[in-house]
């Protein structure tokens, strides 16, 4: 078994997932301290989601790939990527933040199939026409070179989840299930979107509500 590492801990309102870049303003002094240590040494913290009341069990590793920022009184506006899964051991509050003791862990092996891969390029598919809706432009490149896994997690880390479906997400130790439940809660936030699309054009004028509305069966 894996022996636990020591990280430091930056509990936040978001979820993390591994490739998924996160832009951060630092201004807290106890996480200057934190930012700067892992600056000056090269290493990563550990981001994990707290509802205001709990801090998660499962977090993702930050690695720090771009300081955008220094302000005069120590103020950063960093940009950093999720790198690997983690779950908390024991937390630690000697320092002026919170470390914790961790155990890495990633999706055990699978067989892949024709199938997963059809549904991971619907996926891709159906995130590339979000974006196009909400006005997203990102060019993911083709699913190939991304693998299934790594598609898993894009889909798992849009704005349309909350943060439970994406803590969910996080946890599952399978990309078969992370995809099979990640496209299909996709479809709705995108039948979601369509709606929002469409409303907002009726309140400039156009369509008519009751037939949107119907044909998303709403009520």
């Amino acid at each position: 078994m894996q022996a636990p590492s020591t990280i430091p801990l930056f509990p936040l309102g978001v979820v993390l997932m591994p490739h998924m870049p996160l832009p951060l303003h630092i201004f807290e002094e106890r996480y200057k301290t934190m930012i700067g240590e892992c600056l000056a040494e090269n290493k990563e913290f550990g981001v994990v989601y707290f509802n205001g009341k709990e801090i998660g069990k499962v977090g993702c590793t930050a690695q720090i790939v771009e300081v955008l920022k220094r302000y005069e009184n120590g103020e950063m506006d960093i940009v950093t990527v999720g790198n690997t899964r983690f779950f908390i051991k024991e937390l630690y509050d000697a320092k002026p933040y919170l470390e914790a003791s961790v155990v890495y862990f990633d999706d055990r092996a699978e067989e892949e199939s024709e199938a997963l891969a059809t549904l991971a390029r619907q996926g891709l598919t159906s995130l590339k026409e979000l974006n196009r809706v909400t006005g997203g432009i990102r060019d993911y490149g083709p699913p190939e070179a991304l693998g299934l896994k790594r598609i898993s997690f894009l889909i798992a880390g849009i704005e349309g989840f909350t943060p439970a479906e994406k803590q969910r997400l996080l946890e599952m130790t399978s990309t078969r299930r992370r995809l099979e439940s990640g496209v299909r809660s996709l479809r709705q936030v995108f039948q979601r979107a369509l709606l929002t699309q469409e409303i907002q054009g009726l309140i400039g004028g156009n369509g008519n509500i009751k037939r949107i509305l119907k044909r998303y069966d709403i009520d």
